[in-house]
């Protein structure tokens, strides 16, 4: 198992399981956690960059015509990563609830 993920590099691994581009990104990720998180365009562009390097997603098509319309997916390997992700927060809550099931 590798490092924790950070929430932002969570949820736009969640928002590539289909091929998106940036804006859908932002979107689906604001939506998904009910406005809670909101990706501005620096912390996108870099996540998906550090993404990109790490192979967890992969260019899926690039319009050549607008830098704008790059869509991302994530790959095999990065959906390995967020299944790890989701079985350490599955463990974290299981812990907590019973700990402090009783308090």
């Amino acid at each position: 198992m590798g490092m924790p993920l950070t929430e932002s590099m969570y949820y736009i691994l969640l928002s590539l399981i289909n091929p998106n581009h940036g804006y859908g990104i932002m979107q689906q990720v604001e939506e998904m956690t009910e406005g809670r998180v909101v990706l501005g365009a620096g912390t996108l562009y870099g996540a998906l960059s550090t993404l990109l390097d790490k192979k967890w997603i992969a260019l899926y098509s690039a319009d050549e015509e607008s830098r704008k319309k790059k869509e991302y997916v994530i790959t095999g390997y990065g959906l390995a990563v967020l299944n790890d992700e989701i079985v350490r927060l599955e463990e974290l809550l299981n812990n907590g609830r019973k700990v402090t099931r009783n308090v």
